[in-house]
Parts: structure tokens; sequence; C-alpha cells
């Protein structure tokens, strides 16, 4: 059993007990999240929704909200002596499926 769900602008392909990594959510840590269905599979056959499933639910629980890794970014103009260096850290929340129904 699989779902397709969407959130921060991204489709993610989960089942029970994944952790996935996801835009940063605004909920607290240890508390329940629900996601919009996409796409589904189970034993009855294959789900897809217009655009999304209103009788599929996913529900997950925030294990931590936190910052990944330091990307640098450089940016130059050839022939010009113009360049500009910069870092960017992206917010993210870690994410676990706990239960998936169709």
């Amino acid at each position: 059993m699989y779902a397709v769900i969407k959130t921060g602008g991204k489709q993610y392909k989960v089942s029970t007990g994944d952790v996935i990594y996801v835009e940063k959510l605004d909920v607290s840590e240890n508390s329940e999240v629900n996601f919009e269905v996409v796409a589904g599979k189970d034993d009855n056959g294959f789900y897809v929704g217009n655009p999304v499933l209103t009788t599929a639910k996913v529900s997950g629980k925030v294990i931590k909200n936190g910052k990944s890794k330091k990307i640098t970014v450089f940016t130059y103009k050839p022939k010009k002596s113009c360049k500009r260096k910069m870092g960017h850290r992206q917010y993210y929340s870690k994410v676990q499926i706990e239960n998936i129904s169709f």
C-alpha cells in the first residue's frame, strides 16, 4: 500500500512507516499533520484524484523542524569584475508517516 501526497508544491510517494523531509510545515514538533492525497494503491485497486482524493487520508507525525546543510551560491558576470558569493540554508520538517487509509 502506498500513496502520493502533495505538500510544499511537491509530490511524494509514501508508505506507512516512511520518514520524509518536506518543506517546512507550520506546526510544532511531535504534533499530528494530515496531507492531501493525489493518488494511491492498496489491495483493492489504484485510486486517482481529480485533483485530490477527498476520501483518502494520510497522517504523519512531525519529528523535527530544522535547517539543511548550507549550499554556496556564486554569481558572476564575465569580463565585468562583478561577482557575489552567498550561502543558503533551507528550512525543512522531518515527518514520519503513520497511517494511510482510502
